[in-house]
């Protein structure tokens, strides 16, 4: 039994012809009654007596297409509060964020929600990847901004940015000599990284050589941790390109670029496939929108609305 197969039963009851009942719903007389006649079959009874003259229902046929009405019009007002839903621009957002990310944008998303959304409610949970993602599914958060992709049938990633990594090396490592660094070719000597459960520790380690036997000294729970015990002990990090902002000038002249391929992670809005606000999404985007430069923003998001 299909919604389809209600309104064509509806619409012969009202036309009491089904050449002018095919017309309404705009398809041919022949599927019309194929599908009319597949749903008698189905219910085991006849829904119209057509041998009459016009067509009229039988005394059964009465039941269903007066039932056929009353689910009809629930379903039209399931599609209205969808809609209502889609376009509702207020209301709680859950959010859930990885650490490497959170530095850059929760600081003005609460500022821009506070002054430009005063009916947004936000509350953010800042986790690693694979809990965001247990949490999305089970429908606990109700979007989250990480890192890309992540292979999730259920789930929609909607690119909001690309940011490059950077390398942040101790004048006291033979590596800052060079005026660039091969990826490819990263020494894992003195490299010091982030904690295992990081998707940005994993992204790094993937373009070096040998990284599973790879045992860092420490490992730190933060970029800024990082770049810390760079500056106090010879070595070097990979960072975000993000975090370039946040250096001070003698700190930048540490920076050295990532070649051979250069290293870019993708951050993404990420969202169940049955999530269905389309207005509060897109009130995030558009902050998200005046946080990141132009340049990093994907090329779709500067054009289109996201269309959910």
């Amino acid at each position: 039994m299909t919604i389809q197969q209600l309104e064509y039963i509806v619409a012969v009851d009202k036309y009491r012809h089904f050449i002018n009942a095919a017309k309404s719903c705009n398809i041919t007389q022949s599927t019309l009654s194929s599908m009319i006649q597949k749903l008698e079959i189905e219910l085991d009874v006849i829904i119209f007596d057509r041998t009459s003259h016009p067509i009229k229902p039988t005394p059964i046929g009465e039941k269903v297409i007066n039932q056929a009405k009353i689910i009809l019009f629930n379903a039209s007002q399931l599609k209205e509060m969808i809609l209502d839903e889609r376009t509702k621009g207020e209301g709680q957002i859950r959010l859930g964020i990885i650490p490497t990310i959170a530095t850059y944008i929760l600081p003005k998303l609460f500022k821009e929600i506070l002054f430009n959304y005063p009916d947004i409610g936000i509350n953010v949970s800042e986790l690693q990847t694979s809990n965001i993602i247990s949490k999305l599914l089970r429908a606990e958060l109700d979007m989250a901004i990480l890192a890309t992709p992540i292979m999730q049938d259920d789930l929609l990633e909607i690119p909001l940015y690309y940011e490059r990594f950077i390398a942040y090396i101790s004048p006291l490592e033979k590596l800052y000599t060079q005026k660039e660094i091969v990826s490819a070719t990263m020494p894992l000597d003195n490299m010091w990284v982030l904690q295992e459960g990081h998707c940005f520790r994993n992204q790094v380690l993937n373009f070096c050589k040998q990284n599973s036997d790879f045992k860092p000294i420490y490992e730190a729970g933060s970029i800024n941790t990082l770049i810390k015990i760079v500056d106090q002990n010879k070595g070097y990090t990979i960072i975000p390109e993000l975090h370039i902002d946040m250096l001070s000038s003698e700190q930048k002249e540490h920076l050295r670029p990532l070649i051979s391929p250069q290293i870019v992670r993708e951050i993404s809005l990420v969202v169940r496939k049955d999530y269905v606000r389309e207005t509060l999404l897109n009130h995030i985007v558009e902050i998200i929108k005046t946080i990141i430069p132009e340049n990093m923003l994907d090329q779709r998001l500067k054009k289109y609305r996201i269309r959910l």
